[in-house]
């Protein structure tokens, strides 16, 4: 992890194991692959997130799980760190390939 998340709004981020992708937690302890889709925690509900995270890390569901912090939209859950939004996309030296390429489920 190289971003620290020190704000009041964080989610929980991921990379599912099986197959490598990036996955934040959603809404009833899910992991989503959309960003904007990630649940977001405030005070002791982060701490409860991070745990659950975490026994899905030995479960072996997920591997690197930590914290981000992020913001609210009317398109869902930001990342507030440049580093963070770059992961929700997938790689940014082609643009057909990752997240980016897919089309938008809504």
């Amino acid at each position: 992890m190289l971003v620290k998340a020190r704000g009041t709004l964080q989610s929980v981020s991921a990379s599912r194991l099986r197959d490598g992708e990036a996955v934040w937690l959603g809404a009833g302890n899910a992991w989503v692959e959309r960003v904007a889709d990630a649940a977001v925690f405030e005070g002791e509900a982060i701490a409860g997130a991070l745990a659950f995270a975490r026994t899905e890390e030995k479960a072996q569901v997920v591997v690197d799980v930590y914290p981000l912090d992020v913001e609210v939209t009317p398109d869902g859950t930001r990342p507030t760190h440049l580093r963070e939004r770059l992961k929700a996309i997938g790689p940014t030296v082609r643009r057909d390939l990752g997240k980016q390429a897919r089309p938008d489920p809504r």
